[in-house]
């Protein structure tokens, strides 16, 4: 009997269906997503009515997870920081890769003088660490919800950028594009229906580490205290907090945001490492 060839998306699908580490990191996913569109009904408490009496208080049934050195409630504040996580994560990664796509592009397609001149751009943005840069913009322009984000995207862009631009240059002298370029395509064509779609699947798995990595800066701008101060408590500010008390006194302000970061930074991996399995034309 013939054996009837299964389409390149169905691979993907069986692949990702038979994986744990894509249903793992799936289900964490969705369920923080969850979460922060249902806060404002999930948290037990609105924020901004904090109660001085139960200072540190560790977890009972009043306050399941315990309060603030504010007297707020924690769960509340997990719940509503999960929001300002995805939301910075999401949008961060959203600006750094379509800048990054579009240098790496340009970069990798004509080559010569204009690729010299913008790897040695990015080579000079490479070589100071992006937490400290990230720490010296927001330090220069104040803290907020989109001064981090442009802190962490100013340096975020360089790694898609050296990626985009790699696979370019792999891509552009293959016999399709070749052939295109042959007919008669102009560039902006060969850029748009050849190259670009070409480079999705390594784009895609770059995003979903990404991820991970914005929110893990993110948190440890909020706990050197450089978060948004007119916005909902994060979960790195919960962690902060924790560094101005005792540990013994409230280690719960420590250890929840501490375990949800840890978590949904691990699902992101998950599902980062399932999908580069999938989508890996050599796997």
């Amino acid at each position: 009997m013939t054996q009837i060839a299964q389409s390149p998306s169905e691979r993907v699908r069986q692949k990702l269906m038979g994986n744990a580490r894509f249903w793992i990191g799936a289900s964490i996913l969705a369920t923080t997503f969850i979460i922060a569109v249902l806060a404002p009904w999930l948290a037990p408490y609105e924020l901004g009515n904090a109660d001085l009496l139960e200072r540190l208080c560790s977890p009972h049934p009043g306050h399941l997870l315990g309060c603030d050195l504010e007297g707020e409630d924690v769960l509340s504040i997990m719940f509503y920081g999960t929001r300002i996580s995805l939301y910075v994560a999401f949008l961060t990664v959203t600006i750094s890769m379509t800048i990054g796509t579009v240098v790496g592009l340009i970069s990798g397609y004509w080559r010569g003088w204009v690729d010299l001149v913008i790897m040695r751009v990015v080579d000079i943005f490479m070589a100071f660490p992006g937490i400290l840069l990230a720490l010296t913009l927001t330090a220069i322009m104040g803290p907020s919800l989109y001064t981090i984000i442009f802190a962490i995207s100013v340096s975020g862009w360089t790694s898609t950028a050296r990626l985009v631009r790699g696979q370019v240059l792999s891509i552009r002298e293959r016999e399709f594009v070749q052939a295109s370029r042959a007919l008669g395509a102009q560039s902006s064509r060969l850029i748009r229906k050849h190259i670009f779609p070409s480079i999705l699947t390594p784009l895609i798995v770059h995003a979903s580490f990404s991820l991970s990595s914005v929110i893990i800066v993110e948190a440890g701008l909020s706990f050197l205290g450089f978060g948004a101060r007119d916005s909902v408590l994060t979960w790195g500010g919960l962690l902060g907090q924790a560094s101005q008390v005792e540990v013994d006194l409230a280690p719960h302000l420590a250890l929840i945001p501490g375990i949800a970061i840890f978590i949904l930074v691990v699902g992101l991996n998950f599902l980062g490492d399932a999908l580069r399995d999938a989508l890996d034309p050599k796997s």
